[in-house]
């Protein structure tokens, strides 16, 4: 598939775009830390070149604050089409502004910054609404346009199919378009409140408001990892009268219940999710959320197709969502899909008139500055809900086949660089990748 990929790429040529994914080395021998991808399950923190300024919109950050988020595990794993050794991982981080291009001037050296993961441009039409994700300037990948019919924004960190842009799991960054992708961060928001906006607050926030959830309403959500998670509090916020959540890791299950008070299904324990939550909710449930990672195959059905290559994701969950759900009721997905499936229950969408939106990747911009003033800095969203871990990112390699095991009791983690602050009180003090249990 790999291959193929990369022939459809050359075949097409590239695509225009209005800003550089590569960077150039900052003069002189000093090194930066950073995570490289090195293969299939293969990550490893290497010594690598500083960035420098490439054009006048940029600036450098030094990385103060980064993470792993779920989907970078399709990194993890060489699911998503267009990696290349030597990549730099990382879409959710934030740090201080290093050094600036010279047409920034809404931003100066020392102020701190958190940056969403995909990249716009401010210009088109999609930016123009806060649309950031759909930024049409900033991604040259030819083999998005083809497959996809249109192309996303450029991405940190996530593969050339989303531009090949150096990620953020490292002590420095590039930021093109800067005063458009960096959102300052006020005296009074920690690091650990701050960064999660660069990705799973607006990406759970985005699924919850998009696909229509209101007072009133039962939602079903499954995968209760942190957008799941995450996603159960914004439908609290919302007034949902009810959350069901759907996971297989008992740690997962268990907080969910003790910090959410939600009811949950353990899907290993029961063998039809979709005649269970009809017998919980006659009728449907209002709302179906795909939070998960469940396009891993369950069922030898798909496990063959996959292998075979017939098929890059599976349709299993979405099905779940779609019979769980009322008539007329509206399904959700902000779960990482990526290419084609087979076996889809087109038929049950149309008879039962379900709304079946594909949330998209969630536009950041659209959502950040209303979550950091009504929610963070109000304190109606606790980070704590997700974050439960520090580690340095001298470990990020060994945390990365930790988080891809699910091991009890992580999920989001704050790793660390030797620009950060102290933890902040409340929150997790740095701890080694080896107290982890095993899984």
């Amino acid at each position: 598939m790999q291959f193929a990929a990369n022939a459809i790429q050359k075949a097409m040529g590239p695509e225009p775009s209005v800003v550089e994914a590569g960077y150039k080395a900052r003069e002189g021998e000093e090194t930066m830390q950073a995570l490289v991808w090195q293969g299939n399950m293969q990550v490893e923190v290497l010594d690598c070149k500083i960035p420098d300024i490439t054009q006048d919109d940029d600036v450098v950050l030094k990385v103060t604050g980064t993470t792993i988020c779920g989907s970078d595990l399709h990194l993890y794993h060489s699911e998503i089409i267009g990696m290349q050794k030597g990549d730099i991982l990382g879409h959710e981080f934030m740090g201080k502004v290093d050094r600036v291009g010279k047409n920034v001037t809404k931003l100066k050296e020392g102020d701190r910054v958190v940056v969403s993961f995909q990249i716009a441009c401010g210009k088109c039409r999609y930016c123009q609404k806060k649309l950031s994700s759909f930024c049409e300037r900033t991604n040259d990948s030819s083999l998005m346009q083809t497959m996809y019919g249109g192309r996303d924004a450029g991405f940190f960190g996530y593969s050339h199919f989303t531009g090949g842009f150096p990620g953020g799991q490292a002590e420095y960054v590039k930021v093109p378009f800067a005063e458009v992708n960096c959102l300052p961060i006020p005296d009074d928001v920690t690091d650990e409140e701050a960064i999660y906006l660069s990705d799973v607050l607006p990406t759970s926030y985005h699924c919850v408001v998009d696909t229509g959830v209101t007072e009133g309403d039962t939602v079903a959500i499954w995968g209760l990892g942190p957008i799941g998670l995450s996603a159960a509090k914004w439908c609290q916020l919302k007034g949902a009268k009810r959350v069901i959540g759907i996971d297989g890791v008992p740690f997962r299950l268990n907080w969910a219940k003790e910090k959410l008070g939600i009811e949950v299904i353990n899907f290993n324990d029961v063998s039809d999710i979709p005649a269970t939550l009809l017998e919980m909710v006659p009728g449907g449930v209002d709302r179906a959320l795909d939070c998960g990672t469940f396009h891993e195959p369950k069922t030898m059905f798909h496990k063959v197709q996959k292998a075979l290559l017939l098929e890059t994701d599976v349709a299993e969950t979405a099905n779940e969502c779609i019979k769980s759900v009322r008539k007329m009721g509206s399904v959700g997905l902000i779960s990482a899909y990526a290419g084609i499936t087979n076996a889809f229950n087109i038929g049950a969408v149309m008879e039962k008139g379900v709304r079946f939106i594909g949330n998209g990747q969630a536009p950041v911009h659209l959502y950040w500055e209303e979550i950091l003033n009504d929610y963070i800095r109000t304190k109606k969203f606790d980070v704590s809900l997700i974050l439960t871990h520090r580690f340095s990112i001298e470990e990020f390699s060994e945390l990365y086949g930790k988080f891809d095991k699910r091991v009890d009791g992580l999920l989001k983690t704050f790793v660390e660089t030797k620009f950060s602050s102290p933890a902040a009180n409340g929150y997790p003090k740095l701890t080694k990748v080896a107290d982890l249990p095993e899984k």
